[in-house]
């Protein structure tokens, strides 16, 4: 299959999330089951669904990495030798690995496979990315902690190989995930994918023989989010890792909602699209960078990319910004004789509402809902909620593109 210059990697944690990442501007998408993946927890695929959405995803002309980059153990090579089995007919585009033991395994089962190298693996230099390059991998995920000119260095010594990067959401305050904090207090290992996230807990100071007694460490009632790292946002820097080699562009988040993939990977889109010369270009990217600062994030950073960060990387004062806006609901279908749109509910809405449509292409536009009906007995509606796949009628003044995301101002 054909591959653009550039590519935008999207998280794809179930079937609906590939169809949204897909549709709002994704060449590609990484997805894997739990056993595998380093998103135990993340349960939005059983070996059933990943086979439909290979099939999915080849038959829209994209790509579909599988992530199988845990550390194995003994214990689980046997499973995933058995699991391989049933991509026989329905291989992905790569494999994501970490473990070169399990790369050992999918080799001996899919000989031409290709081998993306994980983010886990910590390639830091042009040595390493050599070896890997001598060893058959196709694709080196560069590790989060290398600055601008450690990758263009990467990139002048193994020019051949393909360099992803991490270019938007959370990042770890371990180093490249070598986290032990999971495993330690709730018996969770991160590097078996079923991290608790406990650099993100509220913590205090207390001193051993006073108990009860904290000592405060810009703490708010909670405690002091002191071990929170901040989320990479990289969008104002496309340009300058264009040019030192990068040609995947990767965003984080199998865990997150629809809504906030939308808005994220129709970001990353439309900043990788604009032309060089562009004269409204950084007018652009200060429009995409506010489109983003308005999604959940823990406050931006640009991490390592400039060597030390230019912001300090942590965020004590709090777990998490909200999102400015609520996902209330995704447009199924569009009535053009009736002028009514269909959409699944995802929260509370009701007549008179002001909403945001975020929509796959083109401009986003806001507008009120003058009406609501049943889907079945078109019985006029003052409300409509959420849950058990409840659809509804809307009406509004503007034809909404088919999926796209209705969002309200909370």
């Amino acid at each position: 299959m054909k591959k653009e210059k550039y590519e935008l990697l999207a998280p794809a944690g179930n079937f609906e999330k590939i169809r949204y990442a897909l549709e709002f501007g994704a060449d590609a998408v990484y997805a894997g089951v739990p056993d595998f993946s380093l998103r135990a927890r993340v349960k939005g695929f059983d070996e059933k669904s990943i086979l439909e959405a290979i099939d999915f995803v080849h038959k829209k002309k994209k790509r579909i990495y599988l992530t199988a980059n845990i550390f194995a153990h003994n214990g689980h090579l046997e499973g995933l030798k058995k699991h391989l089995k049933i991509y026989k007919n329905h291989l992905p585009d790569a494999f994501i690995v970490s473990d070169i033991g399990v790369m050992e395994v999918i080799r001996k089962s899919y000989p031409k496979v290709e081998i993306h190298l994980s983010t886990q693996a910590n390639t830091t230099n042009f040595e390493a990315v050599k070896f890997w390059k001598k060893y058959g991998v196709s694709r080196v995920i560069l590790a989060r902690e290398l600055s601008l000119e450690e990758i263009r260095g990467i990139h002048e010594k193994v020019p051949q190989m393909e360099l992803e990067y991490f270019v938007h959401g959370a990042m770890c305050m371990a180093y490249s995930g070598r986290c032990f904090l999971s495993a330690w207090q709730v018996g969770r290992s991160s590097n078996l994918g079923d991290c608790a996230q406990n650099c993100r807990w509220g913590y205090a100071l207390v001193e051993e023989k006073r108990p009860g007694e904290y000592i405060p460490v810009e703490q708010d009632n909670f405690g002091t989010y002191l071990l929170n790292s901040k989320d990479l946002c990289l969008v104002e820097y496309l340009d300058e890792l264009k040019e030192a080699g990068i040609t995947s562009f990767k965003i984080e988040g199998r865990a997150k909602s629809v809504s906030y993939l939308a808005q994220a990977v129709k970001s990353y889109r439309v900043a990788l699209d604009i032309k060089p010369n562009d004269k409204n270009k950084k007018q652009k990217i200060r429009k995409i960078k506010k489109d983003l600062v308005e999604i959940v994030n823990r406050g931006y950073t640009t991490g390592f990319l400039f060597g030390k960060c230019k912001e300090k990387g942590q965020e004590p004062r709090f777990s998490h910004l909200e999102e400015k806006y609520e996902f209330v609901g995704e447009v199924l279908s569009f009535d053009i004789k009736k002028f009514l749109v269909k959409i699944r509910v995802h929260n509370a809405l009701c007549v008179k509402d002001k909403i945001q449509v975020l929509q796959p292409k083109g401009e986003n536009f806001f507008c009120k809902i003058s009406a609501i009906y049943d889907d079945k007995t078109l019985e006029k509606l003052e409300s409509a909620h959420g849950g058990q796949d409840r659809q509804v009628y809307i009406k509004i003044n503007k034809k909404p593109q088919v999926m796209s995301i209705l969002r309200r101002e909370k």
